[in-house]
């Protein structure tokens, strides 16, 4: 076993044995940027996409696991508009928000200094890490080259001319899938640690992989709503393309590859290779704002923990025996809760997103949930897959869910297990469950007995880790956090309140559901409902 299952026990059992350094004191002045700050590399806008129409967010909800390609009526492929598009709708800004609510940063938040900019995806604390780089390659509609998407100005900047997808494509390997050598034209999502680790310490690399997921899950739900089809690759020579992006080894590294299907001619695969003494590589550096620069044991251990076979790709059958378990699913046995089918209203995708928030301290039990509710963001989690070049197909599910029932309509409360191929709840604890979920989380910034429910996400991870080895701790959190963004996506398509929390004791939600034992672990806390009417609130769009 690898150090990855170490930390896996380590982040399982964080609520009972705190993770090292337990004296670890957050020094929010000389914090990082959330973003990466290239001041010498050129910016230039990407084209307003604001009058793109919508489209009804259901079909990217629901999609069929291993559905791929085009969509009926769909476009072939990506252009730069679509392309500018699903950026500025899932890590663009898009607006700036103000509340009263009960989270810890609120006292700040009126400084412009400390503005609260909103994003269509969910991030871990609001620091989002996660860098996006464009390699574009002759069949894209720019000068080929590398570029980095500037959250902040909604542009691109050019970090090195060229085209040097042959190098990324020797990265991904020649298993890599078709589909992901067929073109010339990838995102490369890299991972600033320091973005994070400042807050989280050693439980950032947790997060970070969270990050992963919130971000991938938006796109692969806003390509599915146009007839496209997205899919991360998490297995390839990290080394190599950490060199392409000029990246510093142990502070910031690529955690996933983008291949993106470019409407127009296919990209020549004929062409010459590159002289392989020829090694470009970005000359850019990002300008760090902190001063001060820590370093963390844990951290640096699952990096390298990750990187060590970094480039041997796992069979796709692999992850079958890492598969979320169905025991007692399919024997009729116990209480069972029948659900209304899961449906959903002809909300737009880019209104669900820039709709997207975290409800801190909002829920008002008076207005139950129902049970269409309820069926309709269970099933968005339970569908959802990273459908990585492990598992292309998307045939195994690799996340369960269970819900802590609070108030809903038609439903007793119980904490039960959610069985999406019947569209059931099957009992696994009977009685209110408020007073559990509000001992056994660590924060103030929300009242979980107020919710209508609380979803609960659970992932074998040491199954994962066994299955694929270590690197495989970025797929088994990664899946967790898409599970959050569909979580999200869907309670703001039916009009709901949503929060997703990591701070709770994940060992006694083992307990309460049953699960000592086996190997699931919790890894997320999703709470559903609806929120006090009339809120206070400030809000500006800027898209």
């Amino acid at each position: 076993m690898g150090y990855a299952h170490e930390y896996a026990q380590a982040v399982l059992h964080r609520g009972r044995v705190p993770m090292e350094p337990t004296d670890h004191v957050v020094d929010w002045a000389d914090g990082p940027r959330k973003t990466k700050f290239y001041p010498d590399a050129e910016p230039f806008a990407l084209p307003d996409t604001e009058d793109l129409a919508d489209v009804p967010v259901g079909p990217g909800l629901l999609p069929d696991a291993g559905a791929g390609g085009r969509g009926v009526g769909g476009p072939a492929g990506f252009g730069l508009p679509l392309l500018a598009a699903m950026l500025k709708d899932s890590y663009g800004l898009t607006g700036r928000r103000l509340g009263i609510q009960a989270n810890t940063d609120l006292a700040g938040l009126p400084f412009h200094t400390h503005a609260n900019w909103s994003r269509g995806t969910a991030g871990g604390g609001g620091l989002y890490p996660v860098g996006i780089h464009w390699a574009s390659g002759p069949s894209g509609p720019l000068l080929p080259g590398l570029h980095h998407y500037d959250v902040q100005r909604h542009a691109l900047q050019r970090l090195l001319a060229g085209d040097v997808t042959d190098r990324v494509r020797e990265a991904l390997g020649p298993d890599a899938p078709r589909e992901a050598l067929d073109t010339d034209q990838y995102l490369i999502l890299g991972v600033k640690y320091w973005q994070n680790s400042f807050k989280y310490n050693s439980f950032s690399y947790h997060v970070v992989s969270t990050d992963l997921g919130t971000l991938v899950q938006s796109w692969r739900i806003w390509a599915a709503a146009r007839g496209l089809r997205l899919a991360p690759l998490l297995w390839f020579d990290e080394p190599l393309l950490n060199e392409l992006l000029g990246m510093a080894d142990g502070e910031e590294t690529v955690f996933a590859v983008v291949p993106l299907r470019w409407d127009g001619a296919a990209p020549a695969q004929d062409a010459p290779r590159a002289d392989p003494r020829h090694r470009p590589a970005v000359r850019h550096r990002d300008a760090e704002r902190s001063r001060t620069l820590l370093d963390f044991t844990a951290l640096r251990a699952m990096h390298a923990a990750t990187l060590d076979g970094a480039a041997d790709r796992p069979s796709p059958g692999a992850l079958a025996t890492a598969a979320a378990r169905t025991d007692g699913d399919d024997d009729g046995g116990g209480v069972r809760v029948a659900l209304p089918a899961p449906a959903f209203p002809g909300t737009g995708v880019r209104r669900a997103l820039r709709e997207r928030r975290s409800s801190f301290g909002r829920f008002d039990a008076r207005r139950r949930t129902s049970a269409e509710h309820l069926s309709a963001v269970l099933a968005a989690g339970a569908r959802t897959r990273l459908a990585d070049d492990t598992d292309p197909s998307g045939d195994n599910r690799l996340a369960r869910l269970y819900a802590f029932v609070n108030h809903v309509d038609g439903v007793p409360q119980g904490a039960y297990a959610y069985l999406p191929d019947r569209d059931e709840l099957r009992l696994v604890a009977a009685g209110a469950q408020g007073s559990f979920l509000q001992e056994n989380y660590f924060l103030a910034n929300y009242n979980l007995e107020q919710a209508g429910a609380v979803l609960v996400p659970t992932v074998r991870t040491t199954a994962v880790l066994d299955a694929v080895g270590d690197r495989g701790y970025r797929l088994a959190v990664g899946t967790a956090g898409a599970v959050a963004q569909s979580f999200y996506l869907a309670a703001s398509a039916l009009g709901l309140g949503a929060g997703v929390a990591l701070g709770f004791d994940n060992v006694s939600f083992v307990e309460r559901l049953g699960l000592t034992g086996g190997d699931e672990a919790p890894l997320l806390v999703m709470a559903l409902g609806h929120e006090r009417p009339d809120p206070a609130d400030f809000r500006y769009d800027i898209a």
